[in-house]
């Protein structure tokens, strides 16, 4: 099982990107690949998800432990494979993904690409009481946007990037173009920021 690659970050494509490490180029599938844009070029660590079957064997790669264990606990449930596990974690975080679980609230899964009700059922029978542990503790929350200086250029740059992640995902120009309006009064953040953000805005539309 390989848990994680640790190189250099050679090439972002729209569903993956590929690490350099002691001459072996390992193309990872992501659910967002410009979440790593700031890292393009310099050494990165992605956690990953060695799927494999019969016909078959993939890496599938994230920012974060927690979305790791997220997509493993996903393909358990049945109806679920890992491009809908995939697609549900890059619509999503963690903790919001969790809350809708505990809630059952079945009609926010069925917004997720390829969730019909049924499958968002079983996913609340399988998982629900299994992921508590990632719901954030309500004092400590931490807020979506950090609130320090940051050059324009830079934030719109950021958010430039937050939108082409956005149209990897399938999203139009017409859809995004009131994302980037929200996303550019919004106070600064990171690309996974505004992303995020970004995804929450347009799933309300």
């Amino acid at each position: 099982m390989i848990s994680y690659v640790k190189g250099q970050l050679t090439t972002i494509d729209e569903g993956s990107v590929i690490i350099e490490t002691n001459g072996i180029g390992y193309e990872i599938l992501c659910a967002n690949p410009f979440h790593f844009q700031d890292a393009l070029n310099n050494e990165v660590k992605i956690h990953t998800y060695h799927y494999i079957r019969e016909d078959n064997q993939s890496l599938y790669g994230f920012k974060k432990k927690e979305d790791k264990q997220l997509f493993a606990q996903l393909l358990n449930v049945s109806g679920i494979g890992p491009k809908g596990a995939l697609a549900i974690l890059g619509t999503v975080s963690v903790p919001e993904f969790v809350s809708a679980i505990e809630q059952e609230d079945d009609k926010y899964l069925t917004k997720f690409p390829g969730v019909g009700k049924k499958t968002a059922r079983q996913m609340i029978l399988d998982l629900k009481g299994k992921l508590v542990v990632w719901l954030p503790d309500e004092e400590n929350e931490d807020t979506l946007f950090y609130k320090d200086d940051l050059p324009s250029n830079e934030k719109r740059q950021r958010v430039d990037d937050a939108i082409e992640a956005l149209k990897a995902l399938g999203y139009t120009d017409k859809e995004v173009k009131f994302v980037r309006t929200e996303l550019e009064k919004a106070n600064n953040g990171n690309v996974d920021d505004y992303v995020r953000q970004g995804l929450q805005l347009l799933m309300k539309t």
